[in-house]
C-alpha cells in the first residue's frame, strides 16, 4: 500500500497541545481504499526515545487506548500509526507524525496566583476593566515557551505587543468554583533574548458581569477580576525561566471604559497606548501594584474542545443612509458576533453601533432583546485610521445601526465577524426543494450562534443560558452537523456538578438565579432527561464508551429520583412541568399552556430515560443494573398505557405530541395499538391542514412517529407546509435562523407580543435529524457509524437529495435521484465500516467500504 493513514488525533480535540489527560486515546482514519484494518502498530517518540507497540491485531481505530507510559506534565510526544489491511501482508506507510503535549496535570505544577487591580470598586456597578502586565528580562535565547493562562472573568493576552492566540471569550463559562479552564499557548516566537513584556486585557464576562433575565445578576462567582498566567520558558542552554502572575505585576485602567456580554463595549482610543504590552517607551500611566487572590489549582482543568473563534466574515448586503446621519446595515444573515470597523475622524468623534435581529417599521426592533443593550461605542483618538472591534462581548444580530460615522461610510469599512465554538463541520444536506434547503441552512446557523462555549437557548437577549431541554432534543442534529463531542462532554460535566443531591437536574447549566418559575430548582421532564439521553446520543454518534461511563452516575441519579417521585404507581403525575413547551396554541404570556397533559409527557420521559439507562448499563457491562432498569422501564410503560391509552386506542390527550411520544418512545404494547395511534396521529395532522401542533417535546418526534407508523406522506406534508405554524413559514418570511416561537414574526410583519421572542433558537430545528436520516438516508446502526443503513425515503415532491457525514471512520455519503424507472443512488461507505442499502421497493443489500452506484431497476425487487 502506498497511501498512509490520516494523522493520529487525540480524544475529541483538533490538536494535542495542552491536553489534560495523561493517557489520551488515539484515533485515525484508514488509507483510502484499504477497506478493513487487520492490525495496527503505533510509534511514540518521547524525548528522542522511540517506542513501538509492535503489530496489534484488530480493527480498532477510534479512541484506541494510549500505549506505553502516561504523559507527564508538559511532556511532548510524537505519535504515528501504520496499519495492515485485508488486501496485503505488508503494512501501510507510517502516518504523518502528530504531536500531543500535556498541559499542567497536577496542582503542584502551578506557581501562579490570580492577580488583578488593587483599587477600590463598587461591586454593584459597571466596573471599568483593568489591564495587567509585567516586564521581564531573558538572559539567554529561547528554545521553547508555553503560556498557561486563565482568568476570573475574560482575558486576552499579549507578549511584546503581539496578541497570543486567536480565541475569544476565554476561558469560557463553566461552574467556576469547581471547574475553571486554562489554555496552553505556544509562545516561542513571541519572545526574545533581552527585554520582554507580557500583558493581558481583562473583562467581567460570566464570572462577575451581569447575566440572566429579570434585570440580571452580578458577581455570581466572585467580585475579583483577575488573571492567572504561568509563562514557562526553556532556553537553548537547557535552563528555564518561569514568569508567573505574582506581586511583581502591575495594573492600570485601559481604553475600555465599560464592557459586558449583554451591554456591549465602550472603547476610548484616546486612552490607548499601543506600546502598553511592549518594553518600548510607553505613555506614562497610573500603573500600580496588583493585588493577589487565591485559587485552588486542583480546580484548573484543560479544555476538551476548541475555543470560541471568529470563523467567518460577512459584509453588509445593504447600507442605507438616513437623513439624520445614521446608517442602517443589513448583513443578510442572522448571526452571532460583532462588527469590525475601519474608520478615521477627528479626535473625540463618538461612533455608536447598535444591533438587532429584525427591523420593524424601518427601525431596529430591540424589544426582543429585553435588558440587553447590545451597543458598542468607539471614541476616536484623531491620530489616523483605526481598525477596531470589541473584545469581551458578542451580539445576536442581522441588522446594525451606526450613529456618528464621520463622512461617507465606504463599502469595506464595516464587516460582521461570526463567532462560535470552532468545532469541525461534519454534516451536510441538500435536496431539490430550495425552501427545505434554506430550513436546513437556518438550523446550521442557529447551532453556530448558540454553541458559544456552552449550548445556549438564544444569543441576543438577556438570557443566553444552557437550557437542558433544548440540547436534549437537538443533540442528534448537532452531532451530525458538527463534531461537538468534546464541547458537550465538558458541558455535561458541569451538569453533573450542578445536579442536586437528590438527583434533580437543573433547567439550565451553569445555574444562575432565576424568577420564581426557575428558582428553587425543581425536576422537570424532557429537561432533566438530558442526563440520560444526551450521553447516549454522543456515545452512539461518536463511538465513545468512556463518555457514556463518565456520565452514567448522573443519569442513574436522575432516573432514581423519578422512581421516587412516581412511587409504586410508576406514574410521574406530580410537581411542576413545562410539558410540550411552546405548543402553538400557547398564549404569548404562558408558553407552558399546551394541549398535551404535562404528566403524560413526564411519565413517558420517565420510561424513556429508564430504558436508555438500561441500554447504557448493558453497553458498560453492568448486567444486573441493566436488568433492574429494563424492568423499571417496562413497568412505567405499562402504567403509562393504563393511565393514558384508552380502550378505543385513542389517548387521554388527543394531541399530536401524545401520539408521537407514545410511538417513538415505544410505549404501546402491540401492533394494533401502534397502528391505531399512528392512524390517529395522521388524522390529527391532516385535520389541521398539516400545520404544526407540537412544541419542544413533540416537534422532534412527530415526523419519525408518522414515518414509522406508515404515514410518510403525511410527514412530508408537515415538512413542506408553508402556512403558520410550520417549519417553512419562517423561511417564507425571510428567516435565516430557527425561531423560538412558530410566529415570532407574524404574517402582518409585527413581532410576537410575548416577552420571550427570539429569532435564533435551535430547538425546533431538531427536525434536521429526520432530514438527514429519512430524506437524505444516512442512519447509524452501530456506535460511531461502524455500520450504516442507507435508506432514503422520498416524498413531498422532492426528486433528489444528498447527505454527507464525516464519521469517526471517514466519509459516509448518499446521493439519490428519482428516475422514470425508480431511483439511482450513489453510496459511500467509509473504510473500516459496513453498509446496508435499502432503496424503495428493493431487497436490502449489504455493501462494504467504498463507492457504490445503484439503480433500483437493476436490483432485486422486494416482495409486495
Amino acid at each position: 500500500m502506498s497511501p498512509q493513514p490520516a494523522p493520529v488525533t487525540f480524544e475529541h480535540l483538533r490538536d494535542g497541545l495542552g491536553i489534560g489527560v495523561a493517557e489520551p486515546r488515539l484515533s485515525w482514519v484508514l488509507p483510502p481504499g484499504s477497506r478493513t484494518q487487520e492490525a495496527y502498530e503505533l510509534e511514540l517518540d518521547r524525548d528522542g526515545v522511540t517506542y513501538r507497540t509492535g503489530r496489534i491485531p484488530g480493527a480498532d481505530q477510534v479512541l484506541v487506548p494510549w500505549p506505553g507510559q502516561p504523559l507527564a506534565s508538559r511532556q511532548c510526544v510524537s505519535v504515528r500509526v501504520r496499519v495492515w489491511t485485508a488486501d496485503g501482508s505488508e503494512p501501510s506507510p507510517w502516518s504523518v507524525p502528530s504531536t500531543v503535549e500535556a498541559g499542567l496535570l497536577h496542582a503542584s505544577d502551578w506557581s501562579a496566583v490570580p492577580v488583578g487591580a488593587s483599587w477600590p470598586e463598587d461591586p454593584g456597578s459597571d466596573r471599568r476593566p483593568a489591564r495587567v502586565r509585567r516586564d521581564f528580562t531573558l538572559d539567554a535565547s529561547v528554545a521553547r515557551a508555553r503560556l498557561y493562562v486563565t482568568a476570573h472573568g475574560l482575558y486576552e493576552t499579549e507578549i511584546n505587543g503581539r496578541r497570543v492566540g486567536d480565541d475569544a471569550l476565554s476561558p469560557g463559562w463553566t461552574v467556576y468554583g469547581e471547574r475553571l479552564r486554562y489554555r496552553t499557548y505556544d509562545v516561542t516566537d513571541h519572545l526574545t533574548e533581552g527585554a520582554n513584556t507580557i500583558g493581558a486585557w481583562l473583562g467581567d464576562g460570566w464570572y462577575r458581569g451581569r447575566i440572566g433575565f429579570d434585570g440580571g445578576y452580578r458577581n455570581l462567582y466572585g467580585t475579583d477580576q483577575s488573571l492567572t498566567a504561568q509563562l514557562e520558558i526553556t532556553h537553548d542552554d537547557g535552563t528555564t525561566t518561569v514568569v508567573a502572575t505574582d506581586t511583581e505585576w502591575n495594573a492600570a485602567f485601559g481604553p475600555i471604559l465599560a464592557t459586558g456580554l449583554y451591554e456591549g463595549e465602550t472603547f476610548d482610543a484616546r486612552l490607548h497606548d499601543p506600546n502598553w504590552s511592549t518594553p518600548q517607551p510607553r505613555t506614562a500611566g497610573d500603573w500600580t501594584p496588583v493585588t493577589t487572590g487565591r485559587r485552588d489549582p486542583r480546580t484548573l482543568i484543560a479544555p476538551k474542545s476548541p475555543p470560541v473563534r471568529c470563523t467567518e466574515e460577512i459584509p453588509p448586503v445593504t447600507v442605507t443612509a438616513e437623513r439624520d446621519g445614521r446608517h442602517l446595515l443589513d448583513f443578510g444573515q442572522n448571526l452571532v458576533g460583532r462588527l469590525r470597523v475601519t474608520v478615521d475622524g477627528p479626535v473625540g468623534t463618538t461612533i455608536t453601533l447598535r444591533h438587532a435581529e429584525v427591523v420593524e417599521d424601518g427601525e431596529l426592533a430591540t424589544r426582543p432583546l429585553r435588558g440587553a443593550a447590545a451597543t458598542d461605542t468607539l471614541i476616536l483618538a484623531g491620530d489616523g485610521p483605526i481598525t477596531w472591534e470589541p473584545r469581551f462581548t458578542l451580539h445576536g444580530f442581522r441588522h446594525a445601526e451606526i450613529t456618528g460615522w464621520p463622512g461617507e461610510l465606504a463599502d469595506d469599512a464595516v464587516v460582521a465577524r461570526v463567532y462560535h465554538t470552532d468545532m469541525r463541520r461534519t454534516g451536510w444536506f441538500e435536496c431539490s426543494d430550495d425552501l427545505v434547503n434554506r430550513l436546513h441552512e437556518n438550523v446550521v446557523w442557529s447551532m453556530r450562534g448558540n454553541f458559544v462555549d456552552i449550548p445556549t437557548d438564544c444569543p441576543q437577549r438577556d438570557e443566553r443560558l444552557g437550557w437542558t431541554g433544548d440540547i436534549q432534543v437537538f443533540a442528534p442534529t448537532a452531532s451530525f452537523l458538527y463534531d461537538c463531542a468534546g464541547m458537550l462532554d465538558s458541558w455535561l460535566a458541569d451538569v453533573a456538578v450542578e445536579q442536586l443531591p437528590d438527583g434533580t437536574v437543573p433547567w439550565y447549566v451553569p445555574v444562575i438565579p432565576g424568577g420564581p418559575q426557575w428558582t428553587p430548582i425543581q425536576p422537570g421532564a424532557a429537561w432533566g432527561d438530558v442526563a440520560t439521553l444526551t450521553p447516549w446520543v454522543l456515545h452512539q454518534r461518536f463511538g465513545d464508551l468512556e463518555l457514556l461511563r463518565r456520565h452514567f452516575p448522573m443519569g442513574r441519579a436522575w432516573v432514581d429520583l423519578m422512581e421516587r417521585l412516581a412511587g409504586p404507581s410508576r406514574l410521574w403525575d406530580t410537581g411542576a412541568q413545562l410539558g410540550d413547551w411552546l405548543d402553538p396554541i400557547a398564549p404569548p404570556d404562558d408558553p407552558a399552556a399546551t394541549r398535551t397533559d404535562r404528566h403524560l409527557v413526564a411519565t413517558a420521559y420517565f420510561a424513556w430515560s429508564a430504558r436508555h439507562l438500561a441500554w447504557s448499563a448493558g453497553k458498560l457491562g453492568y448486567a444486573e443494573v441493566a436488568d433492574q432498569y429494563g424492568t423499571l422501564a417496562d413497568e412505567v410503560a405499562e402504567a403509562f398505557r393504563r393511565r393514558y391509552v384508552l380502550t378505543s386506542g385513542r389517548m387521554t390527550s388527543d394531541s399530536p405530541t401524545a401520539y408521537s411520544i407514545a410511538l417513538v418512545f415505544g410505549l404501546l404494547d402491540d401492533a394494533v395499538q401502534r397502528r391505531l395511534a399512528g392512524d390517529r396521529l395522521a388524522e390529527l395532522v391532516l385535520e389541521d391542514d398539516a400545520r404544526i401542533a407540537t412544541g419542544f417535546v413533540g416537534t422532534p418526534l412527530i415526523c419519525d412517529a408518522l414515518t414509522d407508523a406508515g404515514h410518510l406522506d403525511v410527514a412530508y406534508q408537515l415538512l413542506t407546509q408553508t402556512e403558520c405554524p410550520s417549519w417553512l413559514y419562517p423561511v417564507t418570511m425571510g428567516a435565516t435562523t430557527i425561531w423560538e416561537r412558530w410566529d415570532s414574526l407574524r404574517p402582518d410583519g409585527t413581532l410576537n407580543p410575548g416577552g420571550m421572542t427570539s429569532f435564533n433558537h435551535y430547538a425546533l430545528g431538531a427536525v434536521a435529524d429526520w432530514l438527514h436520516r429519512v430524506v437524505g438516508g444516512i442512519e447509524l446502526t452501530a456506535p460511531g457509524y461502524r455500520t450504516i443503513t442507507f435508506r432514503p425515503r422520498p416524498g413531498g415532491g422532492i426528486t433528489w437529495a444528498k447527505a454527507r457525514h464525516e464519521t469517526p471512520y471517514g466519509t459516509a455519503a448518499v446521493s439519490w435521484q428519482l428516475t422514470a424507472t425508480g431511483m439511482t443512488a450513489h453510496i459511500t461507505v467509509p473504510d473500516g465500516c459496513e453498509g446496508r442499502v435499502e432503496l424503495p421497493g428493493c431487497v436490502p443489500l449489504a455493501v462494504g467500504p467504498g463507492e457504490h452506484h445503484l439503480d433500483t431497476s437493476d436490483l432485486d425487487r422486494a416482495a409486495a
